[in-house]
């Protein structure tokens, strides 16, 4: 089935660093390699669309590519002792909402079906992405795992054309929120001036946690906890319940 495909993938400011690469080495390898085109959304946000294109094949090689430099960062945070385990590699698709149905299947069998064959955890989000009709879906797991999950929603997706208009996602910057060096956000209203908000705030990245970790100070310990409160609510927002593991809040 090599048809025309195309994925569009939300990440984080740093994430989106690392697959450019200095000066846009990395993207430009990926692009050369795979045969696919892949386009970054501009702008000034703390999310950006990665958006992936061609034909099934090249996608799928630009997508491993993609992955492959997000598990290689995660095992840097290892080898630096930054980190005492890997965490998983996590990426979020976005997608029509009107496909999410057939993703899901009836009673959810079909997301079971995806997660069992390939050992990837795979959530669709209940509500809708801001002034979209589309959906996050977030997939966790080894790069093997997420690599093989992709393919299977792929071929749902390609099965499933999206029905109606589709008013895609555009990130941007959050109304009342303050934009810190390296696309770092905070929102005083709610949490002060808070480094870890952009990381409480919507779906919690551990990469970025991370980076910014040396920046502000915050022990490895504080992180580790962070890290564990996510896990146990399945990698999603973290929200205000990980206030009691902040410090300083």
């Amino acid at each position: 089935m090599n048809v025309t495909l195309t994925l569009r993938l939300l990440m984080h400011g740093k994430e989106v660093g690392s697959i450019i690469g200095k000066k846009g080495e990395t993207v430009k390898r990926i692009r050369e390699e795979s045969g696919a085109r892949v386009n970054i959304s501009e702008g000034s946000c703390p999310e950006r669309i990665i958006t992936i294109t061609g034909p099934t094949d090249s996608v799928y090689r630009a997508f491993g590519m993609i992955t492959y430099k997000l598990e290689e960062d995660l095992a840097a945070l290892v080898a630096n002792g930054t980190v005492t385990s890997k965490p998983p590699v996590t990426l979020r698709l976005v997608i029509p909402a009107s496909q999410c149905g057939s993703l899901i299947g009836k009673g959810g069998s079909k997301i079971k079906e995806i997660r069992e064959g390939t050992g990837a955890q795979i959530q669709v989000a209940g509500d809708l992405l801001p002034n979209s009709t589309e959906r996050a879906v977030t997939i966790s797991g080894t790069q093997d795992a997420i690599v093989q999950c992709v393919k299977l929603i792929c071929v749902v997706i390609l099965e499933s054309p999206p029905k109606g208009a589709t008013i895609p996602y555009r990130p941007s910057p959050t109304p009342g929120a303050v934009l810190l060096p390296g696309n770092q956000m905070y929102d005083t209203a709610e949490f002060g001036t808070h480094p870890l908000y952009s990381v409480t705030q919507g779906g919690l990245d551990l990469q970025q946690a991370y980076t910014i970790q040396n920046q502000y100070g915050i022990p490895h310990s504080e992180l580790a906890k962070l890290h564990q409160l996510s896990l146990q609510q399945g990698m999603g927002a973290v929200g205000q319940s990980s206030a009691s593991v902040l410090p300083g809040t």
